[in-house]
């Protein structure tokens, strides 16, 4: 018996959304920050996007010859879901950098500073009980970005990624229960398009604010959506659930930036 759900639905080549909210990552598996705009460069993905991260001891990261390496060699919740209890915020410009637990101070440094890098990464090998030989290593490499598609090629490294939130909200009524989006730590959450009709846009051009993109790749959901954002616990199997319900594990899709330009909350996106 054909399943209604896994019949693709007629895309409106027409169809118009609005930005709903816009967040950065900048260091890899911590908290996302949000902003109210931001301005997109040809090729130089979303801006203080995963420039940072915390590299396990035996990960291979060169700062001299950066090379994408899978997420699994970092400190990320696909392995660590206690990060997600940690509240982070790092200044992009001052690299002034803190994280609190359950709203107290348990960490503020400078990334500038040697001593303060050293110190954080004690602060990791601590939480994790990691031995000496096994504390994490500071990655930062300049314009290289730890974005999870890094290890598919250079453009996809500096990738933007955007999800539907009518396709999280088709996901919550199929499964009953509320899925925050924030598990899936896109850089751009947008409204007003059909339910996974971004699906069925690989390789179409549409603008966005007055930037203009092409989706390049649908975003293959792993364990680390499992992870509640909130309260840290890994609640809710959701590659499994979009298999069980779409025959399929993918949510959100790649973008690659074409012409420049600014994207604010509000503005359209639009095919």
């Amino acid at each position: 018996m054909l399943l209604l759900h896994s019949v693709p639905q007629k895309v409106d080549v027409a169809m118009q959304g609005n930005i709903e909210s816009l967040f950065y990552y900048p260091i890899k598996g911590l908290s996302p920050q949000g902003i109210p705009g931001v301005d997109l460069q040809v090729a130089e993905g979303f801006p203080n996007d995963r420039v940072f991260g915390f590299a396990r001891y035996d990960s291979g990261f060169d700062p001299v010859n950066p090379q994408p390496l899978p997420k699994d060699r970092f400190l990320v919740l696909v392995k660590e879901d206690r990060l997600a209890g940690l509240q982070t915020y790092l200044d992009p410009s001052t690299r002034q950098l803190t994280m609190k637990i359950q709203g107290h101070t348990a960490f503020e440094g400078n990334l500038h500073q040697s001593a303060d890098v050293s110190a954080a990464v004690d602060f990791f090998a601590t939480m994790f009980d990691l031995g000496v030989q096994q504390r994490p290593i500071f990655a930062y490499a300049g314009v290289h970005r730890f974005t999870d598609v890094s290890v598919v090629s250079k453009e996809l490294m500096n990738a933007v990624s955007l999800i539907n939130l009518a396709s999280v909200r088709d996901l919550e009524a199929k499964v009953g229960r509320a899925v925050d989006p924030l598990r899936f730590r896109a850089n751009i959450y947008f409204d007003g398009w059909p339910p996974f009709s971004e699906l069925d846009l690989v390789g179409t051009e549409f603008s966005i604010g007055t930037a203009r993109l092409r989706i390049v790749r649908k975003t293959r959901r792993c364990a680390a959506t499992e992870v509640n954002p909130v309260s840290a616990l890994r609640d809710l199997p959701v590659p499994r659930l979009l298999m069980q319900h779409y025959s399929h594990a993918d949510l959100g899709v790649y973008a690659e930036v074409l012409e420049a330009g600014s994207v604010r909350s509000g503005d359209v996106i639009k095919v």
